[in-house]
């Protein structure tokens, strides 16, 4: 009797039902021959993004939409470290990662956690395409 769940409970919206409240997808893969992890997670307002080859989440930088330029399809995304070293490098390996996410997403949030010894072209674009499987957006 107490073990039932109402099909309508205060927790999910009627939009929201049969859907999972939180969408999450992972994989490993070798990359520019190191293993590394990537797991992406959609919330109703942000996608979240990790990338590890350490284990470790690393720095996590939020990646921001502000519709700045004249062309609103494309916004601006706004970096910003939230943990770990804020160097130039990142802000750049950061969009260049991450950016074409939060267009699919339709313009969501992208919040970024990396860990990754190889931050060169090479590795940049195979990341991309491992975050790409990945799809939760």
């Amino acid at each position: 009797m107490g073990s039932e769940v109402p099909s309508q409970g205060a927790i999910r919206e009627p939009a929201m039902e049969g859907k999972p409240l939180v969408t999450s997808k992972q994989k490993t893969e070798v990359v520019c021959g190191v293993p590394t992890q990537v797991v992406c997670t959609a919330f109703s307002s942000h996608i979240l993004v990790v990338v590890t080859q350490f284990g470790k989440v690393g720095t996590l930088v939020a990646l921001e939409p502000s519709a700045v330029t004249s062309d609103i399809s494309k916004p601006v995304l706004t970096t910003r470290v939230l943990l770990g070293q804020d160097e130039p490098l990142i802000h750049v390996f950061a969009k260049n990662l991450v950016a074409f996410v939060s267009q699919e997403a339709g313009n969501r949030a992208v919040l970024l956690a990396v860990a990754v010894k190889d931050r060169s072209m090479e590795g940049l674009r195979a990341l991309r395409e491992v975050i790409q499987t990945c799809q939760v957006w």
